[in-house]
């Protein structure tokens, strides 16, 4: 997406002009997305002092006019969470590469908006006499650590002129621009160790026992995303409290294995599943967790809270409970992943009650209660050397072009 607009002056520099050009731009995404580079006109402008003299310092500002795609039908992109940066070049009287950027300052975007990107600036000492042109040039969009990187695919037209004049102090040293970007890393995550994947079972039998732990497993998933299918294998255990003739259940996601690269908005992800019973008993119960009561800062863990509902069981028995479908909603998207593999986190010796889930599809109320003791998004690839993360749709939220996909972020690898 291309832009321009107004310009900050030094003091001695003559009135501000500004200037427009439209032309043709091509966008590359990230690597790894999946997603083909975007052409489309993009027209900015420019504001410089139409005059000025050797030895000024000038700013000169870049305005994004017309972007050349709106957001896409996928996610609303977050207030504050798109930063432009670029090269404009100057030619003429002096060459030099002007480094240029805006603020990470957007209102929230919805689904199929105009782009809206930040006025970006840049500074150019003047070190001769005659005509400056100043013409667009590449640039970049970074949200949330990934940068899509566009450029034009066609001769730009200057897109305004300083006329600079003699002065004292002349100078014949090369200019040193500023307000160059700083880049944006990809935080990197520490890798977590995990158990064995070993179904197991915690006994429901034993006088008066009312709490229930199971056990961690290790689930493989199929996700079904924004950009297609995923695979990821989370860590995942299932506890009980009996409550009368029903269970209180909480399902846990056991270790971060991310941290957020970028700010998130509260009250942004809700997390579901549906529990499988087993053994005597059949159907489903649905548990959920709360959405997140604040926002994330970049750099703290990726978490998914405790998930809880109510289990009334259908059938006298053993009755196990394996990890089933899990969804996250985040940002107006969907992400739904459906375990490859049943296995069993608890096993409870049950009793039948009126209404129970027995060869119901759901059952049990949901709570939304639940809190974030150690919660996490699950890690795709198998074994140690997953690659992607496919769970952290909100942290791999990117910016493509005026469009909007979900990324998955790669983590560093170790023995």
């Amino acid at each position: 997406m291309l832009g321009g607009a107004g310009a900050l002056l030094g003091v001695a520099a003559g009135p501000a002009q500004a200037a427009e050009v439209a032309y043709a731009t091509k966008c590359v995404p990230p690597a790894g997305v999946g997603l083909e580079p975007v052409e489309g006109t993009a027209k900015v402008q420019i504001t410089a002092p139409a005059t000025a003299k050797v030895g000024d310092e000038v700013q000169v500002v870049w305005k994004f006019v017309q972007a050349a795609s709106k957001n896409p039908d996928l996610i609303d992109l977050p207030k504050d969470s798109v930063q432009p940066s670029g090269t404009l070049k100057a030619a003429g009287a002096q060459t030099a590469a002007i480094a240029m950027q805006g603020p990470r300052e957007n209102p929230a975007i919805p689904k199929g908006g105009d782009m809206v990107l930040s006025d970006m600036k840049g500074t150019l000492k003047l070190t001769a006499p005659g005509a400056v042109t100043l013409t667009p040039d590449a640039y970049a969009v970074n949200v949330m650590s990934t940068d899509t990187k566009c450029a034009p695919t066609e001769a730009v037209q200057p897109a305004a002129t300083i006329n600079v004049t003699a002065g004292e102090g002349t100078s014949t040293t090369t200019p040193t621009p500023t307000g160059s970007t700083t880049p944006t890393s990809t935080p990197t995550t520490t890798p977590t160790t995990t158990p064995s994947d070993t179904a197991s079972a915690s006994d429901g039998t034993g006088s008066g026992q009312t709490d229930f732990t199971g056990k961690e497993v290790k689930v493989p998933y199929k996700c079904v995303t924004p950009i297609g299918d995923k695979d990821a294998t989370s860590p995942v255990q299932i506890n009980a409290k009996k409550s009368g003739g029903s269970y209180d259940l909480t399902v846990q996601f056991k270790k971060s294995v991310m941290d957020s690269p970028a700010d998130i908005p509260k009250d942004s992800v809700k997390p579901s599943m549906e529990v499988v019973l087993g053994g005597a008993d059949t159907g489903t119960v649905h548990v959920e967790g709360p959405l997140n009561s604040a926002p994330i800062k970049t750099g703290d863990p990726m978490t998914i809270p405790d998930l809880t509902g109510t289990y009334k069981p259908g059938a006298s028995g053993e009755s196990t409970l394996s990890p089933g479908v899990l969804t996250i909603r985040a940002l107006g998207t969907t992400t739904t992943c459906t375990p490859t593999t049943a296995l069993v986190s608890l096993t409870l010796d049950t009793t039948e009650q009126a209404s129970g889930a027995s060869g119901g599809s759901s059952s049990g109320g949901s709570s939304s209660g639940g809190s974030s003791t150690g919660g996490g998004l699950a890690e795709t690839g198998a074994g140690d050397h997953g690659a992607l993360k496919a769970l952290g749709l909100v942290a791999g939220t990117a910016v493509l072009l005026g469009g909007a996909v979900f990324t998955f972020l790669p983590r560093r690898q170790s023995r």
